[in-house]
């Protein structure tokens, strides 16, 4: 390529050492585990779960903005986003849930609430 192909490349210089391999968004592992987590904590009385998932969305949200300014960059590791988004929102959908059943059930007296 010529000098200047290289300057109307602006990754040009980034990508030469990983050609075919894309970066890591930094928060991607941690949207994934924190979204898993909040499935599995929506058991817990559902606050762990809402506690978790709320984090996820809010870590995803700035992966996103980052993967919309290089998309070629970061594509496989925003896959691993993707997931950790939507187990968040599952998670933060049946903490949420399980959190208002817990509060009406105790709200309603506590000869009603048998386990």
């Amino acid at each position: 390529m010529s000098k200047q192909d290289d300057l109307l490349d602006p990754d040009f210089e980034e990508n030469i050492g990983n050609f075919g391999q894309g970066q890591q968004l930094p928060n991607a592992t941690a949207t994934l585990v924190l979204g898993i987590c909040s499935i599995v904590g929506c058991w817990l009385w559902g606050v762990p779960g809402l506690i978790c998932g709320i984090i996820a969305l809010s870590l995803h949200g700035k992966d996103k903005k980052m993967y919309a300014t290089a998309p070629r960059k970061y594509e496989t590791s925003f896959k691993n986003a993707k997931a950790g988004f939507v187990c968040a929102i599952i998670g933060t959908s049946l903490s949420a849930i399980t959190f208002l059943f817990i509060v009406i059930a105790l709200a309603s007296g506590p000869g009603t609430m048998r386990f």
